[in-house]
């Protein structure tokens, strides 16, 4: 028996992470089964799977893995004519940095994952789904295998569910570490066996051609487990949630600067960006003072903690928001100029320089580019390069110049949302710490080489 102690924060709503850190819980069914565990997929057997799609769509559930797409009308995208088979992908790849949430929930509450996979393969007609778990994961492998074993054994998986007549086989597949993996058509081509290049979309929706170029859901870990909880509430009890379009609750998952990091779950914008700082996590560390949040895991355009933004009412007029006023949901933070991705909150002081935190940022990309499109291949190393030379101190002012249009030569211009993730911070970093960035350049550097080939190449030509 493991025993965990740490209560939830009181501005917390657990749903989702009820049993995650709670005394006396262990992720054997026996303990899950003691606690209602199975009994929401019981009553989805009792409805038809239009009806449980429905039921998610009037829920109004957001995609928790970084898009923030309604779950149930991407399941609709299934065609409706389809004569193959349809396959189910949970997206176990958690490998946004600044992002920590899923492998709480395979660690300690594996069994809510395999319900809600269950009743979502029921919904949409899968009879096979795939755990998509990163090789950085090892023991939460270990742990959801056991947990389908015991599904198994209970009838909960198999040939004939319940008795139901419905057919659902889950199985763990361990990716390689790889980042690109996280986007859901490399995905697909890991889980075919063959390297993790994206696919162009369209045509490549994995609704209509995913796995094996037949229809394919792939969805989070976290969006899985809700509908379990939609299925037990009501789509409407569940979406009074939240706030209108950011329904339901989401984990929040805080690092950096903080005296109290950690993971939160909140109802979607029902909490501030300041009091998710202050309040939940403690305000800064002793003697500093908050200058910058990256909102929604590393890709996401980092916002400054004295800026003031214009955003639109719905009636065509503008508004001012202090950024200490930003509701921590969907559509306020995309109105903010970022977005709130995978919930990943990155908080940064006033000891971080950002050309360090830039340099930081690019290195990760760069070892992580899949190499597919030219512009991400070369433009993420060629990034990297610009901001080591920021940090040593070799950079000229010219250079941030340079590295911003490199950014904006790959923003856009690549397969997937790779070449954005990579350009976005760079694009943000330089648009609001451009001083604090030409501040670590001298224009006297402007004459150094650059490379060790520039180098050569300048020796060989000087003369005798």
């Amino acid at each position: 028996m493991i025993n965990y102690t740490k209560q939830p924060h009181a501005r917390e709503y657990r749903l989702i992470f009820k049993n995650v850190d709670r005394e006396g819980w262990d992720p054997s069914i026996d303990c899950y089964m003691r606690d209602g565990g199975y009994d929401d997929l019981k009553k989805a057997f009792t409805m038809a799977p239009k009806d449980i799609t429905e039921e998610v769509k009037k829920s109004g559930l957001r995609g928790r893995g970084g898009a923030g797409f309604p779950t149930g009308m991407k399941w609709t995208f299934i065609p409706p004519n389809n004569t193959k088979p349809v396959y189910l992908i949970c997206n176990g790849d958690e490998s946004e940095p600044g992002t920590f949430k899923d492998r709480y929930i395979l660690h300690q509450d594996p069994h809510q994952l395999v319900e809600g996979m269950v009743i979502s393969c029921f919904a949409v007609g899968a009879k096979v789904a795939y755990i998509y778990i990163r090789e950085e994961f090892p023991e939460a492998a270990l742990i959801v295998e056991r947990a389908i074993e015991e599904a198994r054994a209970h009838n909960f998986l198999g040939k004939n569910v319940l008795g139901s007549g419905v057919d659902v086989e889950i199985y763990v597949h361990r990716g390689a570490g790889a980042y690109i993996c996280g986007e859901e058509t490399g995905l697909i081509e890991s889980l075919e066996g063959k390297r993790p290049y994206p696919r162009i979309k369209p045509p490549y929706f994995p609704a209509a051609l995913g796995l094996y170029m037949c229809p394919t859901i792939v969805n989070n870990v976290e969006s899985l487990c809700h509908v379990k909880h939609i299925i037990r509430m009501g789509g409407d009890e569940y979406a009074k949630l939240g706030v209108a379009r950011n329904t339901g609750t989401r984990i929040l998952c805080v690092s950096g600067d903080v005296k109290l990091p950690g993971y939160f779950e909140v109802e979607v914008g029902k909490i501030t960006m300041r009091e998710l700082l202050y309040d939940m996590c403690g305000g800064p560390k002793d003697g500093r003072e908050f200058k910058a949040v990256i909102p929604g895991g590393s890709s996401s355009k980092i916002l400054k903690c004295n800026e003031v933004f214009k955003l639109k009412n719905p009636d065509g007029t503008t508004k001012d928001l202090d950024f200490w006023d930003i509701q921590m949901d969907f559509d306020t933070l995309a109105a903010c100029g970022s977005m709130a991705g995978s919930g990943g909150v990155i908080v940064l002081d006033n000891t971080r320089k950002m050309s360090w935190v830039l340099n930081n940022l690019n290195a990760f990309y760069a070892h992580e580019s899949c190499g597919q499109c030219t512009p991400c291949r070369e433009g993420s190393t060629w990034m990297k390069k610009i901001s080591d030379r920021l940090v040593e101190g070799t950079a000229s002012p010219s250079d941030i110049e340079t590295l911003e249009s490199v950014a904006y030569q790959i923003d856009g211009r690549t397969i997937c949302a790779f070449g954005e993730a990579s350009s976005w911070p760079v694009e943000a970093i330089i648009g609001k710490f451009r001083d604090e960035l030409l501040a670590d350049t001298k224009a006297s550097n402007e004459a150094l080489p650059h490379n060790p080939e520039e180098e050569a190449q300048r020796r060989f030509l000087q003369p005798v």
